[in-house]
């Protein structure tokens, strides 16, 4: 597409990780030395390319940040690894990427970040590591019945009924801006853009349409064009039964990335 530049992710190094997670956390991940039972929580095996790959998922989100400053918006075609603890992966999450991204800007002077967590599954990571940061706000709008079952508390969550479809969830989706509003006008925006609200997503629950997904996405680049904040996106879940259906809906959150690039930069379509 054109406009778009593909850069390689950078690595996050221990400074990065630790922002967000323990120092003993990020060694025991680093030397191969998680338990059993740890890996088990992560959900795949430890190797060296998990850890490189890992790392890089995080720099990536840091990455995007620092080019989102320029140019209002950036993504990480990876990211939004929202379940990794302070001590602890989970979920198929090893570093929480949005919580080292935030904790980054937040000490580069950022004083008002907002976390937007649209995967069908809660941020429970990014709730409990970030709860004693009162300059960050985190927003997770998730399936109530869905993984985790233990939640955390955000600064804002919204449990969605399974199979909640386009009108509704889009209702609720305005209303709950519309609050963040009244408490939060931030000067970052991260936005976790899950494909698994779809549904065609076997793990999601919920009943988006391909429209529905993109009128989300479009609301979320509408708020931020309106208080002019950067936004940087990170892909999350997707687990469609077709993966072709996973991959047509993160384009699709990209294609409008781009579209809002054009708009905050005053550049015709």
């Amino acid at each position: 597409m054109m406009g778009i530049e593909l850069c390689e992710a950078p690595r996050a190094t221990d400074d990065d990780l630790c922002l967000a997670h323990t120092q003993s956390y990020v060694q025991a991940v680093s030397e191969g030395r998680l338990s059993d039972a740890e890996i088990r929580e992560i959900g795949f095996p430890w190797s060296a390319a998990m850890v490189e790959r890992s790392r890089r998922s995080s720099g990536a989100t840091l990455a995007a940040a620092q080019m989102a400053k320029k140019d209002f918006v950036s993504a990480n075609l990876a990211g939004g690894t929202h379940h990794a603890y302070a001590n602890k992966g989970s979920g198929f999450c090893v570093f929480n990427d949005a919580a080292i991204t935030a904790l980054r800007l937040k000490s580069q002077g950022y004083k008002q970040v907002l976390v937007i967590d649209l995967d069908v599954h809660q941020g429970n990571g990014t709730a409990s590591i970030l709860q004693e940061h009162p300059e960050i706000f985190t927003f997770s709008m998730h399936g109530e019945k869905n993984f985790p079952f233990r939640k955390e508390a955000s600064s804002l969550d919204l449990g969605l009924p399974d199979a909640c479809d386009d009108e509704t969830y889009l209702r609720l989706l305005a209303d709950s801006l519309s609050q963040i509003e009244e408490l939060w006008i931030p000067d970052f925006v991260i936005y976790l853009a899950g494909a698994d609200p779809h549904e065609g997503d076997r793990l999601g629950r919920l009943k988006l349409s391909m429209t529905g997904m993109a009128k989300r996405d479009q609301m979320v680049f509408d708020f931020c064009h309106h208080w002019r904040t950067p936004c940087v996106i990170a892909m999350a879940g997707g687990y469609g039964l077709n993966i072709e259906t996973t991959v047509e809906v993160h384009a699709q959150t990209i294609n409008l990335a781009y579209q809002h690039y054009l708009r905050c930069m005053e550049i015709p379509a």
